[in-house]
């Protein structure tokens, strides 16, 4: 069975948006599909991460083609993204106002045109099972409906994250007609796709108001390539974020817990480190500041994913921020799966009833505390300082085998067989 899978993030980019279907790709070879990837041949991401390239099957066809981007015109864009990175794209409100309410469903469009005419003519000539696109961008989605329109395809239409709900979308200040057009988009895409995939429970559930069918299968995490050394542990206390820190996630009330326990806790200020690993939001570095929290604290740039899985290997505590915004409960962000490879506490700031803390409590790998009980974050936090002072700071995590990308490659697998059976 061959699947062509439509998809703007493919190495060498680096960051969580290739991470997905990079794995599948890598796998589902083993469950007798064949996968054809179609991407863009001009990348210009905001992070480039080349030890990705290593994973992809030598035998594996890559379909590429230009895409022009209309941002590319802001003469302003390249030194913003150079110095800010993602999680300070919303910075400029004019900015982010051009994007949300001229360019819907995103900048990508302008590459479902010429993209649809390139496929065609693949398809003319190649037998395809099943058409896969995944979003964001969700631009992807609108090449795969109209392919699927035009030829007798099934589609399977992948949601990373959601589409006029996410997060970020209030920063654009889109119109009230923009808003529609986008809710619009995405409805037609949830009803049209033969099956739509996603990544949570609290997703599916919101996707099944339209979708006939919604299927769950999770971020996950890959240990092939890590070397079976023993790690050495950071000698401090440290408590360690590695990956994208948006704004929303700003953790305020633990700096505050933090500033607190040090003026309590002499040798506690003393050992403490706050690692930032990797593109970091301006409110984050302001808010330690304004903390005085900043001796105690390192911020290193992006790394690569190899040097990651090293920081997170050898923390002490692992960091886990979810954005503290609306519908915050289906979050389930692939950082989580990434520290369980890990095997180090994770402590987690965000919903207590929502996807992450299910994982949490299913895979017993440490605690989630709701964004404003400073209380409980406090007491947390001094339980684990004390389990590092007697040096017994472990995790016995269980569970956790069912969200190696293998398995989780093996559901993908059924999912797309079933659609063609």
């Amino acid at each position: 069975m061959k699947v062509l899978i439509i998809t703007y993030y493919w190495p060498p980019a680096g960051g969580s948006g290739v991470q997905r279907w990079l794995k599948f790709v890598k796998y589902l070879q083993g469950f007798n599909i064949q996968p054809i990837v179609y991407t863009i041949s001009n990348p210009r991401y905001l992070t480039i991460d080349d030890s990705l390239l290593n994973e992809i099957p030598e035998n594996i066809e890559v379909l590429k083609h230009p895409i022009w981007e209309p941002t590319d015109l802001l003469f302003w864009k390249k030194n913003l993204q150079q110095n800010s990175g993602i999680s300070n794209t919303s910075k400029s409100s004019f900015l982010s106002f051009i994007r949300g309410n001229f360019f819907i469903p995103d900048p990508k469009l302008f590459w479902i045109k010429p993209s649809v005419k390139y496929l065609q003519k693949y398809l003319n000539k190649n037998d395809v099972d099943v058409i896969i696109s995944t979003g964001p961008p969700h631009s992807m989605h609108l090449i795969a409906e109209k392919l699927h329109q035009k030829n007798d395809v099934k589609w399977l239409a992948d949601f990373r994250d959601p589409w006029s709900d996410i997060y970020y979308n209030k920063d654009f200040k889109e119109f009230s007609f923009v808003k529609n057009r986008n809710k619009k988009l995405e409805e037609s895409v949830l009803k049209k796709a033969d099956c739509v995939l996603t990544v949570s429970n609290a997703l599916k559930k919101e996707f099944s108001k339209y979708a006939n069918r919604v299927e769950v299968v999770t971020n996950g995490f890959d240990d092939d390539f890590l070397e079976p050394t023993k790690v050495l542990l950071d000698e401090k206390f440290t408590i360690s974020y590695i990956g994208l820190l948006p704004k929303q996630s700003n953790p305020e009330n633990l700096f505050r817990v933090l500033q607190v326990l040090c003026s309590q806790h002499k040798d506690f200020e003393k050992e403490l480190q706050l690692n930032f690993i990797g593109d970091i939001s301006d409110e984050v570095k302001t808010a330690v500041f304004n903390n005085k929290l900043e001796e105690n604290t390192r911020f290193i740039n992006y790394v690569n994913h190899a040097k990651a899985i090293e920081y997170q290997r050898k923390a002490q505590v692992l960091l886990l921020l979810i954005p503290n915004v609306k519908k915050c409960k289906g979050i389930l962000t692939g950082k989580l799966f990434e520290y369980l490879i890990a095997n180090r506490p994770i402590l987690a700031i965000g919903p207590e009833d929502g996807d992450l803390a299910d994982v949490i409590e299913d895979t017993n790998a440490g605690v989630i505390v709701d964004f404003d009980n400073n209380d409980k974050l406090s007491s947390e936090i001094l339980k684990l300082y004390h389990q590092y002072k007697k040096g017994n700071l472990e995790v016995d995590s269980k569970n956790t085998n069912k969200y190696h990308r293998k398995e989780l490659t093996k559901k993908v697998a059924f999912i797309i067989n079933s659609l063609h059976s």
